[in-house]
């Protein structure tokens, strides 16, 4: 059963956050949105990306706040040319920024 971290804050339509989810077969999913729960619920459902439809979401692994969508879209845009191993280091990097983590 999918897992997501229960301190998820309320939607705020000012707040953006770039995120990173574990999905079937280890594999990682980037995206952003304004509200972390009801996207993340999308995922499981399979009503999110194609991506996850394909390789369901296990977990989400870390996610960061951003100031605007622009900043969320472009932080997606870089964490999405990085190799699997540095963007792992990102998730680990949160987890000492105090973000948001859920791992294992």
């Amino acid at each position: 059963m999918p897992r997501m971290s229960s301190d998820i804050d309320s939607p705020c339509a000012e707040t953006w956050f770039v995120y990173v989810l574990e999905c079937k077969g280890g594999k990682l999913y980037t995206g952003i949105t304004n509200d972390l729960a009801s996207r993340f619920a999308k995922h499981v459902s399979g009503k999110g990306a194609i991506f996850t439809r394909l390789n369901p979401p296990i977990q989400l692994l870390a996610s960061q706040v951003c100031a605007s969508k622009s900043e969320a879209a472009k932080s997606e845009y870089r964490l999405k040319q990085l190799p699997r191993a540095s963007k792992l280091e990102w998730v680990s990097a949160q987890a000492g920024n105090g973000a948001r983590v859920k791992t294992g």
